[in-house]
């Protein structure tokens, strides 16, 4: 019989030091012969990015760190030849190196201040790459495609490296015809994002002319890539991401569907889908609509591929009727091979709990009733197979608030929503309006309404839980990081629907973000606010501290000194503003720490402190767990 103990002090087996080392990012991935190679954080290590072998181990030792800055988002940081060897993005330096396994790695790239590379791709037999330029006279860097050379002319020659194309603010996923002839590349401009418009350019590598397969105003193709002659795409002329074919100058739609084939171009290097090289016409894709779907388009129509992942699905590579999958399931983060004539996925790394199926709870995609339409979420209750609750006690909750906030969750148990849900606490993950998804219309909900449309969307979500007698009205929190930090801070400041906040590195000030955030970001706000200087007193009415006297609840804060995206000055200001105003609070600062935690320490001292906080504020003691002292 499971004993009774109240929410929030269930024992749990799931330490935080499990949970963090549970949890490695995979970074890429892709076939090396019979081999597979993948990327993964090495959260134990400073949280470096090391390159793995499934037959050989480690690739890429300590302290080297595959991570690019381009954008500072980064993204595709690294790449094999086809001869085996290994090119990397080095952190440190932002230099291109190469690796022959068992050997040390050499500079493909000259040493050069302000000069980054990332969007690594070997095309055609040629090393490609987004390269970003700082000039001193301009926050706005200049960017290009260029090939680098593989013989390692360009270590002390920057000339050696050639330009293949320009001509806009930024670009991105570049691909080569088989042939060399052609090069395809994604290219926009400010003040739009790559999920507002963007351009499908195609051209001779080094022209400067170039002719525009799809794009435009409300539109943003993504992923070009060959097969064969033709030019595989997504686009979403009719507000969904879905597959287009380019063939001799003509545009076919490939399998259209109400679910998307795409998603936000945060960093580079992402792939939903990939022609099955092994036979001619057949494509391996990831649809979204809500959780994502692995699916096979043929001749024969689309079939669905069983997958234990069903959120963040990457294409990574593909080999024949292999294919490579990265993404997360109720095991966590993993990568799996996928023989599509079998239908079986192998699991090659992480995607398994290490605590047993019975702890990762089950979601459950909510839709409530909103001010602006319906708000989509994913529900988490708490699990534990060997207690039970008091039959008169609802749960606590926790609101989870994505970033971006053009992003996405789809509904996969993590480890720290395992972590919570193991100990009592309810987790309801929350796609509000601006979230992608749910196709353009959806996403675009959120165009010139940020602090106002997210706001309602998560209050809805929250009273629908409550409402619906699934969560204790009186002991419901919301946490999250960046933009989503942003909403933690404008709901606690404008309703008393939330009894506590968690806030990592989020926006306060929009007028400072403006003034500080990099120039990947720079415009972003004309779109989610208004551009400056005509809506500066948009600006000011909606950041939260022009709202301290709606600061009441207690609030937790954690923020990395190393962030470029979102200053520590901006939850130092939301810090003193609540110290100023007796809020009970906790301000946890964490060096060498950037936009998004990756060490190991740091992820185990915000998970304690956070269960730790919400024991403090709604009254339980959480197993464990040392007590967090608030000021």
């Amino acid at each position: 019989m499971n004993r009774i103990l109240p929410y929030g002090s269930w024992p749990s087996p799931i330490s935080a030091a499990e949970a963090a080392v549970s949890s490695p990012r995979i970074d890429g991935a892709c076939f090396v012969g019979d081999d597979v190679w993948w990327g993964q954080t090495v959260p134990a290590e400073r949280g470096r990015t090391t390159i793995m072998s499934r037959a050989a181990g480690v690739l890429l030792p300590a302290p080297w760190d595959a991570r690019s800055r381009v954008h500072e988002y980064g993204g595709g940081a690294w790449a094999a030849t086809s001869s085996g060897e290994l090119v990397f993005v080095e952190k440190t330096d932002q230099r291109v190196w190469m690796l022959t396994p068992g050997g040390e790695p050499h500079a493909l790239t000259p040493a050069a201040e302000g000069v980054r590379y990332g969007g690594l791709t070997v095309s055609a037999g040629r090393l490609l790459a987004v390269r970003e330029t700082d000039e001193s006279t301009s926050r706005t860097p200049h960017r290009d495609i260029v090939e680098v050379p593989l013989d390692g002319s360009a270590a002390a020659d920057a000339g050696a490296i050639s330009t293949l194309a320009g001509g806009s603010d930024f670009l991105a996923q570049p691909a080569l015809s088989p042939d060399g002839e052609r090069l395809a590349w994604v290219a926009w401009n400010h003040p739009s994002m790559p999920w507002d418009a963007t351009e499908l350019r195609v051209g001779a590598p080094g022209s400067d002319e170039w002719v525009v397969v799809a794009g435009g105003e409300r539109r943003a193709p993504l992923q070009p890539q060959w097969d064969g002659d033709d030019l595989l795409f997504v686009d979403d002329p009719d507000g969904r991401w879905n597959l287009f074919r380019w063939r001799n100058g003509d545009v076919e739609v490939v399998a259209p569907a109400d679910s998307d084939t795409g998603g936000p171009l945060w960093v580079l290097g992402e792939r939903w889908y990939a022609p099955v090289d092994s036979e001619p016409g057949r494509i391996v894709a990831v649809r979204t609509n809500g959780s994502d779907e692995l699916v096979v388009i043929g001749a024969d129509g689309v079939r669905p591929v069983s997958l234990p992942a069903r959120a963040e699905l990457t294409i990574e590579d593909v080999s024949g009727p292999r294919v490579l999958v990265s993404g997360s399931g109720d095991g966590g983060p993993g990568l799996w091979l996928v023989d599509l004539d079998t239908g079986r996925a192998e699991a090659v790394a992480g995607g398994v709990a290490r605590w047993g199926e019975e702890w990762m709870p089950r979601s459950r995609a909510v839709t409530f009733s909103g001010t602006h339409g319906e708000v989509h979420a994913f529900a988490f209750p708490p699990t534990n197979p060997s207690v039970a609750s008091p039959a008169d006690e609802l749960p606590p909750y926790v609101v989870f608030v994505h970033g971006g906030p053009t992003a996405h969750v789809g509904g996969a148990a993590t480890a720290k929503i395992a972590y919570l849900t193991s100990r009592g606490i309810g987790v309801l993950d929350v796609n509000y309006g601006g979230s992608t998804g749910y196709g353009r219309a959806y996403r675009e909900r959120l165009l010139g309404q940020w602090g106002v449309v997210d706001v309602d969307d998560v209050i809805a979500a929250a009273q629908g839980m409550a409402g619906a007698g699934l969560a204790d009205p009186r002991r419901i929190a919301i946490a999250g990081g960046s933009a989503g930090g942003w909403t933690v801070l404008s709901a606690l400041a404008r309703s008393d629907v939330f009894a506590a906040g968690i806030s990592r590195y989020g926006v306060a000030d929009l007028r400072a973000l403006a003034a500080d955030t990099h120039d990947f970001e720079a415009r972003y706000l004309d779109g989610l606010v208004g551009p400056l200087p005509e809506a500066e007193a948009v600006y000011i009415e909606r950041s939260p501290l022009s709202h301290l006297d709606g600061f009441t609840a207690p609030l937790l804060i954690e923020q990395g000194l190393e962030d470029p995206v979102v200053p520590p000055a901006q939850s130092e200001a939301v810090r003193d503003a609540l110290a100023a105003r007796g809020i009970p609070h906790a301000y946890l600062a964490f060096e060498g720490e950037s936009h998004g935690f990756r060490r190991a320490e740091t992820i185990i001292r915000t998970l304690e402190a956070e269960v730790a906080f919400l024991g403090a504020v709604f009254g339980f003691e959480p197993d464990g767990v040392e007590p967090l002292e608030l000021s």
